[in-house]
C-alpha cells in the first residue's frame, strides 16, 4: 500500500512541474525532472517510508540519521541548490554555494510551488513555498547569493501577484535575459 501511495504522490509532485515548466517554455526540463525518483536507489527508500504529508526522506533521515535517497536525488538533479555546492577557488576549504544557471533556479522555484501543492493539498495557498523557505531562516542555505535572491524573488512574486502573473514575468523576462 505504501508504495501505491509512494508512486502517486511523486507522479503527482512530477506532472505538476512538468505542467509548469510548460508553461514558462522548460520543455525539456518539464519531461525530464525528478526521474531518479523512480530509480531503486530512491524509490524504495521513499516507498519504506513513505507518509504522504512530507518528504520521505525526511522521515529516513530522522531513523537513521542520514537520507541516503536524498543523497543520491540532490546528486543527480540540477534543480537542486545542494547539487551546485562546491569548494571556493579563494583558497579557503569552505563549502559555498555556486552560481546556478537561471533556467534550474526557475526548475527549482516550480519544484517548490508543486511540492507545496501536494503536500498542503486543499489547504496550499500561495505563500506556502515562500514560508516554507522562510521557516528556517535563509542565512541557513548554502545558496549563492544570486541564486537565492532570485529565488526568493520568484517566490514572493508568486505569494503576493500569484501564479499567473509570475509564470507570465518567468517567461518574458527571466528566462529572456539568460
Amino acid at each position: 500500500m505504501k508504495a501505491i501511495g509512494h508512486f502517486c504522490t511523486i507522479t503527482r509532485h512530477k506532472i505538476l512541474v512538468m505542467k509548469a515548466c510548460f508553461r514558462v517554455g522548460l520543455y525539456k526540463q518539464g519531461l525530464l525532472h525528478d526521474l531518479s525518483k523512480y530509480s531503486p536507489a530512491e524509490f524504495l527508500v521513499g516507498c519504506k517510508y513513505y507518509q504522504g504529508n512530507r518528504s520521505p526522506n525526511n522521515a529516513e533521515r530522522e531513523a537513521t540519521g542520514l537520507s541516503r535517497a536524498w543523497l543520491h536525488h540532490k546528486g543527480r538533479n540540477k534543480h537542486h541548490y545542494e547539487y551546485w555546492i562546491d569548494y571556493g577557488v579563494d583558497g579557503s576549504k569552505n563549502l559555498i554555494g555556486m552560481r546556478m544557471p537561471v533556467k534550474y533556479i526557475v526548475e527549482m522555484f516550480l519544484d517548490r510551488m508543486a511540492a507545496s501543492k501536494v503536500y498542503r493539498g486543499r489547504q496550499y495557498k500561495d505563500c506556502d513555498a515562500l514560508n516554507y523557505f522562510m521557516k528556517g531562516g535563509t542565512e541557513a542555505y548554502v545558496m549563492h547569493p544570486e541564486t537565492k535572491a532570485l529565488l526568493e524573488k520568484l517566490l514572493r512574486m508568486l505569494a503576493e501577484k500569484g501564479e499567473v502573473k509570475t509564470f507570465a514575468y518567468i517567461r518574458k523576462v527571466v528566462l529572456k535575459e539568460k
